[in-house]
């Protein structure tokens, strides 16, 4: 089977990204482009972001997850941490970040290191979230291999059993990570693939350096 899709190609004119309208601080930006994209009719979960970690097998692996905070900081999510992304951030930390807002013609690429939340954000958020996504929790054993669906689903039900009276405690084996960048990028899609990057990256100082990117 064989598809040619030299041809699919379209060209971008929204928006333009220039040096003279970003400030020092790529967080402010990110901000900016974040509340946009979040209020824009055109995108859906303007917090869905890519995730990529260097796995136990040495291979690069992405997958999306859900943005749930950022500050200047950095930029937190939750998962389980006996996942296998969970235990590639245990061995490499460094994690790359990417955000692409389709409609508005915008990718943001953010490098960085994750470490765990403190322990009393990770359980103020997991009170936050609704009762079937705590019991979730607690059912699946992320990214290990399962006989079926209907396993799945008698785990589910035996903690709906185990916890019908009572509070859902955060499991131990979940919680956040919190990125701290060291290097964001910010793509705004122009014409002729002439597009604008402006690089931030960070100095010892803690100041940010800005610089252009050819396309």
């Amino acid at each position: 089977m064989e598809k040619d899709l030299s041809n699919h190609r379209q060209s971008y004119e929204k928006d333009a990204l220039l040096e003279q309208n970003t400030p020092e601080n790529p967080i402010a930006l990110f901000r900016d482009w974040f509340l946009f994209a979040d209020d824009s009719e055109l995108v859906s979960e303007a917090n869905a972001m890519n995730i990529a970690t260097i796995g136990l097998d040495g291979y690069p692996k992405n997958r999306m997850v859900l943005l749930k905070k950022f500050t200047y900081e950095g930029f937190v999510f939750y998962t389980n941490y006996n996942s296998e992304k969970g235990k590639a951030i245990a061995k490499d930390p460094h994690v790359c970040l990417s955000f692409f807002w389709h409609a508005l013609e915008r990718q943001v690429i953010i490098k960085g290191t994750a470490k765990k939340l403190a322990e009393n954000l990770s359980d103020g958020y997991f009170e936050s979230r609704p009762e079937g996504s705590k019991l979730g929790t607690w059912a699946s054993n992320q990214s290990e291999v399962v006989g079926s669906r209907e396993e799945l689903d008698k785990r589910l039900k035996s903690y709906e059993e185990e916890f019908r009276n009572g509070e859902i405690p955060r499991p131990e084996n979940w919680g956040g990570y919190i990125v701290a960048p060291v290097c964001i990028e910010f793509w705004q899609g122009r014409p002729n693939r002439m597009h604008d990057r402006i690089r931030y990256t960070l100095l010892e100082n803690f100041d940010w350096k800005k610089e252009r990117l050819a396309p």
